[in-house]
């Protein structure tokens, strides 16, 4: 047979059972009201307000006045709680707006939606990625980023690696302000100060005859202030668009019509 029947189909893991909703109820205990959602919502509420560090069972439990094997009824390990924390707080994907078929608008909307969850929700870089997508959310912003790229010339694998570039991207420059920030409020350096302090310091170590380079960035003032995190974004975000526009050319030149 060409097709994997669902005899033969792996089983899901106890996470995305639990997302789907294809678990069974757990019986009534003496917790009246404690549910999946309530227990998933505390987590999400503990890691926006005090990080992922801050999040366990025990913590959650405490959160909502239950006790902490109450929790494993609904939960089986604390990893289950994060994959369903990381599908709740993405929540549902930014959706069609007036884009129509221009998919250059449609992805760079879709990639500034995912950045806002990010920036909202930081934690979720610091939760290990264990596989592709797989839960209700997280194939809801696939399937929209797909979307975006219907009406091009692509093949479908194509598309599938635009959206994983695009999500690669914005991951990365996320986490690189969030750590950036983590060491600006740690050393206690405001962040005004720290591109003019960065270029002093380079300025002692950087020999000119070792460092032509970067003795003419100094020399430019690119160092001078810190960029707009939003202007690097764009800067980054019309590159990587560029890309995937260069291919649709190439590939729409190649296409019989």
């Amino acid at each position: 047979m060409d097709a994997t029947t669902d005899s033969q189909a792996p089983a899901l893991p106890p996470a995305i059972e639990a997302a789907w909703g294809l678990r069974g109820r757990p019986p009534k205990g003496p917790r009246p009201g404690l549910t999946l959602a309530r227990i998933v919502e505390a987590g999400v509420r503990i890691a926006d307000a005090e990080g992922l560090v801050a999040v366990s069972m025990g913590r959650v439990a405490r959160e909502l006045g239950a006790g902490t094997m109450a929790l494993y009824r609904y939960v089986g390990a604390k990893d289950e709680l994060l994959t369903l924390m990381v599908d709740a707080a993405y929540g549902a994907p930014p959706g069609a707006a007036d884009d129509g078929p221009d998919w250059r608008a449609g992805l760079a909307r879709w990639a500034w939606a995912d950045r806002g969850v990010l920036r909202r929700h930081p934690w979720i870089l610091r939760v290990p990625i264990a596989g592709p997508p797989l839960t209700p959310n997280s194939l809801a912003w696939l399937e929209d980023g797909l979307r975006c790229l219907a009406d091009t010339a692509l093949a479908e694998h194509e598309k599938l690696s635009a959206i994983l570039l695009l999500t690669g991207y914005v991951r990365n420059e996320s986490l690189l302000t969030a750590q950036i920030a983590e060491g600006t409020r740690a050393a206690g350096v405001a962040s005004e100060e720290l591109m003019p302090s960065y270029r002093a310091l380079v300025a002692r170590v950087a020999d000119p005859h070792r460092f032509p380079a970067l003795n003419r960035l100094l020399a430019a003032g690119a160092l001078d202030r810190a960029d707009d995190p939003d202007e690097e974004f764009v800067f980054g975000l019309e590159r990587v668009l560029d890309g995937v526009a260069a291919l649709i050319d190439e590939r729409g030149r190649s296409t019989p019509r």
